[in-house]
């Protein structure tokens, strides 16, 4: 089974460090506010399912503080990345039982229960899609590690694999933190996946040359028309996948998809520190009088999407606006 990057006991919030990845394996103990609110701006603990999971028992905490009231708390956490949409679902869930004098743990025991549920049957949806395609390449850490239990993309390959499916994975690397090359090449080797750690711009060429089967990735928001806003390179990915005659899927728990966007026109895109791009490893690669931009995600259009991976099947690009309403509570 995958590892779990979070979960809730006794008023303490435990997190997988996911910074110190691979090298060491430290788990924190958050039993405040204001240190799961900086444990996601710092990427602590990361991908839009796990903070959306993080931010809720975050604002359990909150209510246990008893310093601020749900909307005071709820603006604390919304601060933290404005991207990944899971993060808005996971506040709102928790801050609605508060204001109505609900369980709150409850509250968030629930939608955590729901995502792994839901992340599951992502992974039993997708897997007949590897069935005969084998040479899978991934962007990001879209595992368990970024959704509390299954994952989202790397679901699919879970179940096909444990299915008799042989499946080798192209890990790319994912500058400028390296999730791909730190976050999913460590889970592929936990569970003897085979798998290879590629540079970003080789993708293009694995593509290319036929050595790639699909493309699978998750996604931090997706609008309603299949828009969809993941880590940045991925649209650079369905393009060439898609220039090559490569199916390109996306696997989305139901609180990714944001049915107030029509499009991904509106998505915000968060723009990091620049100290993430001039350094590597922490030693700083660029010259000193250098400046860079810092995008943490890129937005791509639905025409390059084959189809969304959700819990309930596979969806095409078409399909989400109609899904989405019947779907989606926040």
């Amino acid at each position: 089974m995958a590892v779990r990057a979070l979960w809730y006991r006794d008023g303490t919030l435990f997190l997988i460090d996911q910074r110190k990845l691979p090298g060491r394996s430290v788990v924190l103990r958050l039993r405040r506010l204001a240190p799961v609110a900086e444990a996601i701006r710092t990427l602590t603990v990361r991908g839009a399912p796990a903070i959306g999971v993080a931010a809720a028992y975050g604002m359990v905490l909150a209510r246990a503080e008893g310093r601020l009231g749900p909307d005071a708390a709820a603006e604390v956490l919304r601060r933290t990345r404005p991207t990944a949409y899971d993060l808005f679902v996971g506040i709102e869930t928790v801050r609605s039982a508060w204001a109505a004098g609900e369980d709150v743990e409850a509250a968030a025991d629930a939608y955590r229960e729901r995502v792994v549920e839901e992340c599951h049957r992502i992974g039993t949806a997708g897997a007949p899609l590897f069935a005969k395609a084998h040479r899978v390449l991934t962007h990001c850490n879209a595992g368990a590690l970024a959704t509390v239990e299954w994952g989202t993309a790397l679901a699919p390959i879970r179940v096909a694999r444990s299915r008799g499916a042989h499946l080798f994975v192209w890990v790319d690397e994912t500058r400028p933190l390296l999730q791909g090359a730190r976050l999913t090449a460590w889970e592929l080797a936990r569970e003897r996946i085979p798998h290879a750690v590629i540079a970003d711009n080789a993708a293009g060429h694995y593509l290319r040359t036929g050595a790639v089967d699909a493309v699978i990735v998750g996604a931090d928001r997706i609008a309603r028309n299949g828009d969809f806003a993941n880590k940045i390179g991925t649209y650079e990915k369905a393009v060439v996948a898609h220039e090559n005659g490569v199916p390109f899927y996306v696997a989305a728990p139901w609180s990714t998809f944001d049915a107030r966007r029509p499009t991904g026109r509106s998505i915000p895109v968060e723009e990091r520190d620049e100290s993430e791009v001039l350094a590597l490893a922490g030693r700083r690669v660029a010259p000193a009088a250098s400046h860079a931009r810092n995008p943490a995600f890129d937005v791509t259009p639905a025409r390059y999407v084959t189809a969304f991976v959700t819990p309930d099947g596979v969806l095409r690009p078409s399909e989400i606006a109609r899904a989405i309403p019947r779907r989606t509570a926040a």
